[in-house]
């Protein structure tokens, strides 16, 4: 370990009791008052002001409520580090005395429940935690330190809106890009992986076009409500017949909606689908799959118009830097020992995180902290009921507090000390030279079920 890691082992090991306290204050501050992707407007100014508060260098209103906020401390890499802020169109349901009551106005104009159930007040709890070590402990690293808060995350808007408005030279070029999420785990503990680590994520509005006529006369209609349907249905084979079993793959018809009364046969339907891939090759087989079936659908139903599709979100691959993630393991065996593991297999969630390193050719690394009570964690296990604990996006997903607020403190600085404090003369250049080969798309075997492509392909879980 260098010698600037030890100036801040200290700080990392024991955050401190003062500090420790106003972040708790600060995370259920956030928790009973969240706002919705794009409207982060006191979030982000919580987050602004405390940063300019710590010497930081803030630009507000990056990519609509985003703030972005770098600390220039001696040459050496340039270290970003990122947080979501947004939160759930839902209603929080965990009894804590401090959940939300929160409701809004969604894009819709539909009165909604707000709730942080995926966990961002934590990731920005983190973050002013960690920004705060790093301001005080200046002598102990080198380099530039940018600390971006994201909006949108949960609507696959943020990072692309602030990589738009990110403008050239308006900021530091980083080195490497750092960011970590709350999920289901024993507290106390973080878990990583090298190359794809969450997958791809599309949904996708679908609107079939039939015609409508009186439920007694079904001979002068094109009924969407069969052509959907059976669209629905045929979607289905996609993965159970079109994918090779060895290759992960999730369509979920999470919505088909038709008509308003039983005796009138609607002139329109929509179909809301989700699917989840974890290869370029197998996402993309499968965009085409979906408009090759709706569209035969219809034609066999005789509709006079082609369906309507329309991208809800979308939401890359999260595939990490396979020599950055190492450096990153490294650091995270020194602090955690035992209690820092590789992840089995990639998580069938997704993140926009990956939209800032794809959109710069920038290595990234993206983790995971456990926010279980660990006995609780430990009897579902032995019990094989680890799926009945409340996860993210559960209306009563709480996590604990304590560890899991200095694990994630922790974790942030021990990933960023592994560049900052790195020794004189190391930077980026080094590992994103590493990062070119490592992470180059390898191709992928096709996503039909032929024996030998199959034999070729690795599993993913």
């Amino acid at each position: 370990m260098n010698p600037l890691t030890h100036a801040l082992a200290a700080a990392v090991a024991a955050p401190g009791a003062k500090l420790l306290t106003e972040l708790e204050d600060l995370y259920k501050d956030l928790h009973r008052h969240p706002e919705l992707s794009m409207q982060e407007h006191r979030t982000a100014k919580i987050v602004a002001d405390a940063m300019q508060d710590l010497g930081y260098e803030v630009t507000r209103n990056v990519g609509v409520t985003g703030a972005v906020c770098v600390m220039k401390n001696g040459s050496g890499p340039i270290v970003m580090l990122r947080a979501d802020m947004d939160a759930l169109p839902m209603a929080e349901n965990t009894g804590l005395p401090y959940a939300s009551t929160v409701t809004a106005r969604d894009a819709d104009g539909s009165e909604v429940g707000v709730a942080h159930s995926c966990g961002h007040d934590m990731h920005v709890t983190w973050m002013i935690g960690a920004a705060r070590i790093l301001s005080a402990n200046r002598a102990a690293w080198r380099g530039t330190l940018m600390i971006v808060f994201q909006p949108g995350e949960e609507t696959a808007e943020g990072a692309s809106c602030m990589v738009r408005d990110w403008g050239k030279g308006r900021f530091p070029k980083p080195d490497v890009i750092l960011g970590q999420h709350v999920m289901v785990g024993p507290a106390g503990t973080v878990s990583y992986r090298p190359g794809v680590t969450l997958s791809a994520g599309d949904s996708l509005k679908i609107k079939l076009f039939g015609r409508g006529s009186h439920g007694s006369q079904p001979q002068t209609s094109i009924d969407p409500v069969i052509m959907a349907a059976a669209t629905a249905l045929r979607l289905q084979t996609i993965v159970s017949r079109e994918i090779a079993p060895s290759e992960p793959a999730v369509l979920t018809i999470g919505a088909l909606q038709a008509g308003t009364k039983e005796n009138i046969i609607p002139d329109d339907a929509t179909i809301k689908l989700n699917m989840r891939t974890f290869s370029e090759d197998t996402r993309e087989y499968m965009l085409k799959s979906i408009r090759r079936i709706c569209c035969a659908e219809c034609d066999a139903s005789g509709a006079e118009r082609a369906p309507e599709f329309t991208t809800i979100n979308s939401y890359p691959l999260t595939e990490n830097d396979l020599a950055a993630t190492q450096k990153v393991a490294e650091a995270f065996g020194h602090q955690f020992g035992g209690n820092a593991s590789l992840a089995p297999g990639p998580a069938s969630a997704s993140e926009d995180f990956s939209v800032f390193g794809r959109s710069w050719g920038v290595p990234y690394v993206f983790w995971f902290v456990g926010s279980t009570d660990p006995a609780v964690y430990a009897r579902a296990k032995r019990e094989k009921t680890v799926n009945r604990i409340p996860s993210n996006h559960s209306p009563k997903f709480a996590p604990q507090i304590h560890p899991t607020l200095e694990t994630g403190l922790q974790a942030m600085l021990t990933a960023a000390s592994a560049w900052l404090c790195s020794p004189a003369g190391e930077s980026g250049s080094e590992s994103r030279s590493a990062s070119a080969q490592s992470s180059s798309p390898r191709p992928a075997a096709p996503p039909r079920r032929r024996a030998a492509a199959a034999r070729r392909r690795s599993p993913r879980r």
